[in-house]
């Protein structure tokens, strides 16, 4: 039996053997599995033991964020060969789903998420995946950014929500993983500018080293009058609210301009209510986002053409054996990690 990283129950986690279903069926592929990134879902079931309805009922092993190396095809795989370099899209949908042939297959009810309760993740030497959901990376793309191909989907998925249009100011609220995820996916996608906020300062410096990412500190006394003076107090024409924050999501409308658009990426942990009012008064769009649909090819292609560098937000990496180190070491949320990875 394959060893693997298993959360046995709520802050308990173990390296050990699992029965695992490895069956290669002939639209499947089998991977030998090189770097897994450490996600704030997989740390929140071992910290939580659940998130919303989902819960850890039984020992489940975790990860999500993956790349690696095919090492057998099924039968009916043609677009793919031993040997490849893949990273994996985690979320298996029914493809008999209504919500998957309307190509919204990301809000299937049915799909089949790694590291989802009950479903098993990627944090073992080798998975079996549909070859559907595999994706070769180039050769100029290494594992390691194979892995964030996931968080950064959720980046693409907002920009593709938000509609951005050529030129556009965007504010993202929060600097964690998925806000500089957001903030880059929306300058490739034709943003002049973005704003971030957080009360991180390391962070905010990491992420204000790349072109046309203004950090600005919500702790600074005069935050505020910088987030509108980006804008010559007209207002950003797309606010990402990344924190999943009460306060961030209810100042949103504050920041956004006339005829602009909220996108609500991050989760609040409790229901958030909203001012209507001030929303209608400026007839702003609002948009939600929840993982991510059809976006994998085009981040692949973003990373490699050197238009997107993630290599910087990967702050450390650790061996398997390290593995319960390093989720210790994300739950302690040190400001200056970004992603931890984890490498067979």
């Amino acid at each position: 039996m394959p060893q693997a990283l298993v959360l046995e129950e709520k802050g308990r986690l173990a390296l050990r053997e699992i029965d695992l279903d490895t069956a290669l069926g002939p639209h499947d592929v089998r991977i030998a599995v090189h770097t897994v990134g450490v996600c704030g879902s997989d740390v929140h079931y071992y910290t939580h033991g659940k998130i919303g309805p989902f819960v850890v009922k039984e020992p489940m092993v975790l990860g999500h964020e993956a790349a690696g190396t095919v090492v057998e095809v099924g039968t009916a795989v043609s677009h793919l060969q031993k040997g490849d370099r893949v990273c994996m899209e985690p979320g298996i949908p029914d493809p008999n789903s209504r919500a998957a042939k309307l190509g919204i297959y990301n809000v299937d009810p049915a799909v089949r998420f790694w590291a989802t309760p009950p479903i098993h993740g990627c944090l073992t030497p080798e998975v079996v995946h549909p070859a559907k959901f595999t994706y070769a990376l180039p050769d100029n793309v290494t594992f390691g950014e194979g892995a964030m191909v996931e968080p950064f989907a959720i980046g693409m998925q907002a920009a593709f929500r938000a509609k951005i249009k050529p030129g556009d100011v965007a504010l993202v609220q929060g600097a964690g993983p998925i806000g500089m995820m957001v903030a880059l996916a929306a300058l490739a996608g034709g943003c002049s500018k973005v704003v971030i906020t957080d009360f991180a300062e390391p962070k905010l410096d990491l992420i204000g080293q790349y072109d046309a990412i203004v950090p600005i500190n919500l702790g600074d006394d005069n935050a505020v009058a910088r987030i509108e003076a980006e804008t010559g107090g007209w207002g950003c024409d797309l606010v990402f609210e990344c924190s999943g924050a009460a306060q961030a999501i209810l100042q949103a409308p504050q920041f956004v301009c006339p005829g602009g658009a909220i996108v609500l990426v991050g989760m609040p942990v409790e229901p958030v209510p909203m001012d209507i009012v001030s929303l209608q008064a400026k007839e702003v769009r609002l948009e939600t986002v929840f993982r991510y649909a059809n976006v994998y090819d085009r981040a692949i292609n973003l990373i490699a053409s050197g238009k997107v560098d993630l290599k910087p937000l990967i702050s450390e990496t650790f061996a398997f054996s390290d593995s319960i180190a390093a989720f210790d070491r994300a739950v302690e949320q040190r400001p200056a990690d970004v992603k931890l990875q984890i490498t067979f």
